[in-house]
């Protein structure tokens, strides 16, 4: 397939998904603190990079660290990080690149925005599902403690709400499968839309 590029406009995505040799897709990974999500993601991107996947992994830790480092809790701000990552990430797909996004997003609202600035047919919307009293005994920073206390304000689960997705993509249930289990499961699910068709 030969491709013309206009001097006026920068290269679109379908050159560089050529090149890349892949369809770029968001997978959104909801779940309440604890769940494994960003466990999971690493996993699955190290799968998908050793498969030959360019693969990009964003997590809380990251962005808030980074571009979302004045940001705090409040439920405006917990809007502004969402929709601050799904640009980013829109960024990354329009580059080629797959993305993995490890976000609690608790609520309907702040996934659907994502989705609609991300694309619906970008987006795919994957829950990392375990039982709060499972993402508890997982929580090595003591937060749900915290919250538990209220030392901690607007904790997801304990004192601010998480909507259950009504359809995502995909569910994982970590509380009863393994990593490995997970992984599988999700490479199954997430490679076909991925795999560019010669």
């Amino acid at each position: 397939m030969e491709l013309y590029f206009s001097d006026s406009k920068p290269i679109g995505r379908t050159a560089k998904e050529l090149r890349l040799k892949q369809k770029a897709k968001v997978l959104w990974m909801t779940g309440l603190s604890g769940s494994g999500k960003t466990t999971l993601g690493l996993a699955l991107e190290k799968e998908l990079y050793r498969q030959g996947f360019l693969v990009m992994l964003l997590d809380g830790d990251l962005v808030r660290t980074g571009i979302n480092n004045n940001l705090r809790f409040s439920v405006e701000d917990r809007k502004e990080n969402i929709r601050r990552i799904a640009e980013i990430s829109k960024l990354f797909v329009n580059c080629g690149i797959v993305t993995i996004n490890c976000f609690i997003s608790p609520t309907d609202e702040i996934r659907t925005m994502a989705k609609n600035i991300i694309g619906q047919d970008d987006y795919l919307e994957v829950f990392i599902d375990a039982p709060i009293e499972v993402c508890e005994t997982r929580d090595v920073k003591g937060l749900y403690a915290k919250a538990r206390r209220g030392e901690v304000q607007e904790f997801t689960g304990i004192s601010s709400p998480f909507d259950i997705p009504p359809d995502p993509d995909l569910v994982l249930r970590t509380d009863i499968m393994s990593i490995e289990e997970s992984v599988q499961l999700a490479l199954e699910f997430i490679l076909p839309k991925i795999t560019l068709q010669e």
